[in-house]
């Protein structure tokens, strides 16, 4: 069974630590060894996996990506978020997680960010628990 887990974002770009949302996911779905598949469907935005514990990282990863791929740049895409799309692209819309012992199986600093691209909005992330 799918679930979803809502998001609401603030910035125009931004990243939201998920983690806890999903491991309450993954709780709830009883499964005790397998694995979390968490997809975003969305075009302008993405899910990574980085540092939770100093917040410069994402800070950092987004101050870089908004230099590496600028807002503005002669883009053709009418809408005026070109930059969202190729962002989306580059970091990507799923990443599959192990769990173990009913947790998501993720180092001692990891955590999954949502990654806003186009925001202010209201967005949703699927999860899919699997088990072995």
């Amino acid at each position: 069974m799918i679930r979803q887990l809502r998001v609401k974002t603030n910035a125009r770009t931004e990243l939201v630590d998920i983690t806890q949302g999903v491991q309450r996911l993954v709780a709830e779905s009883g499964v005790r060894s397998g694995v979390c598949y968490v997809h975003v469907p969305h075009t302008t935005a993405a899910v990574t996996i980085n540092e939770n514990s100093d917040p410069n990282v994402g800070r950092d990863l987004l101050k870089e990506m908004n230099k590496i791929i600028p807002f503005d740049d002669n883009y053709g895409h009418s809408e005026g978020n070109s930059a969202a799309h190729i962002k989306t692209s580059i970091i990507g819309v799923s990443k599959p997680v192990l769990v173990e012992d009913g947790r998501l199986a993720l180092g001692t600093w990891q955590a999954l960010f949502f990654c806003e691209f186009d925001g202010p909005r209201d967005r949703r992330v699927m999860v899919k628990v699997m088990k072995d």
